[in-house]
């Protein structure tokens, strides 16, 4: 189950910690704090949404070790990098892992919370994505062998004749068929069916 988007964040400064409370408190975004990134872990189970902002220096797991490892649990949370001194190899190799963003302390209250938007705004987007993909795996599950058959080859911009001749059957069978498919998809025309399966074929990769 995904809960409502929280920042959370990762920080063994109470002071930074409290800052970014309050921060965050004054435009109403829930936040979560860790001292340690191994007790993040333990509250993730890849169901919650939001970001989180973490502290490249930490005791223990470092932020680049909580990085690897929720990419490891396929824990998408956005990652905003935070750090105390100007690193640049540090900054590069947080990126090119994937994190939002990189920021050195001391930081723009602004310049953290448009990031922290940002970040958001991409999280809400790939569990949209995704939502979307189960809604349609869950359809496509509900169609028998032969209306599978009969979609990949509609799609494929197969008429009804030619897909009747190929499986030896009658046109209206054909139609009958695609009507299934439409209706059980839940498409309103051929086009919409199309980029169903384009959304389909891409969770397949």
């Amino acid at each position: 189950m995904v809960t409502d988007p929280k920042v959370y964040v990762v920080e063994d400064d109470p002071g930074v910690c409290d800052c970014l409370r309050h921060l965050l408190g004054s435009v109403n975004i829930p936040v979560e704090t860790y001292a340690r990134a191994e007790h993040f872990l333990e509250t993730q189970n890849g169901g919650r949404a939001g970001c989180v902002v973490a502290d490249v220096c930490l005791p223990g797991m470092s932020g680049f070790d909580l990085q690897h490892a929720l990419a490891r649990r396929n824990i998408r949370l956005p990652i905003i990098m935070i750090t105390g001194y100007g690193d640049v190899p540090a900054a590069v190799r947080a990126m090119k892992a994937g994190a939002i963003d990189f920021i050195e302390k001391p930081f723009s209250g602004q310049l953290l919370l448009d990031s922290i938007a940002y970040a958001l705004k991409v999280d809400g987007q790939v569990r949209s994505a995704e939502a979307q993909r189960e809604q349609l795996g869950a359809r496509f599950a509900r169609l028998t062998p032969r209306e599978r058959q009969v979609m990949d080859l509609v799609v494929a911009g197969r008429t009804n004749r030619s897909i009747a001749s190929e499986f030896g059957v009658s046109e209206k069978t054909v139609e009958i068929h695609r009507g299934q498919v439409m209706t059980k998809m839940k498409a309103a025309g051929l086009a919409e069916l199309v980029r169903m399966a384009a959304v389909l074929e891409r969770a397949e990769d």
